[in-house]
C-alpha cells in the first residue's frame, strides 16, 4: 500500500522503510483511496510530546494531488498538534506560500542533508 511515493526523490525510501518511519513517528494521518484500499497520502509528524513539533514529511500520490488530499492531512494533522507550542516545518521556498495557507508564517533555519542516507538504508 505504499508504492509511488518519494516521486523526485535521487535514493527513495523503500516501502519497508516507508513503513518503519510511518511507525517511529510521533503521530501519522494517512489518506486511502477505499475505491482500491490504497495509501494515496501521508503526513508525519516527530515531537518531544511536550512543547514542539516538526511535520518533516507530507506526501501525496502524483494521480491525487492538487484534490484536496494534502489539504486535508495538514489540517488534521495541525488539529491533532494544536496543543504544541511550537510546530515546525521546513520547505523550500516555492512551497511556503502553500504552507501559509494554514497560518504559518516564513522563517529561516538551517540544514543538513546527507543524500548518501536518503533512502533510510545505511
Amino acid at each position: 500500500m505504499l508504492e509511488g511515493f518519494f516521486v523526485d526523490w535521487p535514493n527513495p525510501p523503500s516501502p519497508e522503510t516507508h513503513l518503519r518511519l510511518l511507525i517511529n513517528s510521533y503521530k501519522v494521518i494517512i489518506a486511502i483511496d477505499e475505491t482500491n484500499n490504497q495509501v494515496v497520502g501521508f503526513i508525519t509528524a516527530i515531537s518531544d510530546g511536550v512543547l514542539s513539533a516538526y511535520i518533516p514529511l507530507l506526501e501525496v500520490l502524483p494521480a491525487y494531488k492538487n484534490k484536496g488530499v494534502g489539504k486535508e492531512l495538514v489540517t488534521r494533522m495541525l488539529q491533532e498538534l494544536n496543543d504544541m507550542y511550537m510546530i515546525d516545518v521546513m520547505c523550500d521556498e516555492d512551497l511556503q506560500p502553500y504552507y501559509e495557507k494554514f497560518g504559518m508564517t516564513r522563517s529561516t533555519g538551517m540544514i543538513i542533508r546527507n543524500y548518501n542516507k536518503q533512502s533510510g538504508r545505511g
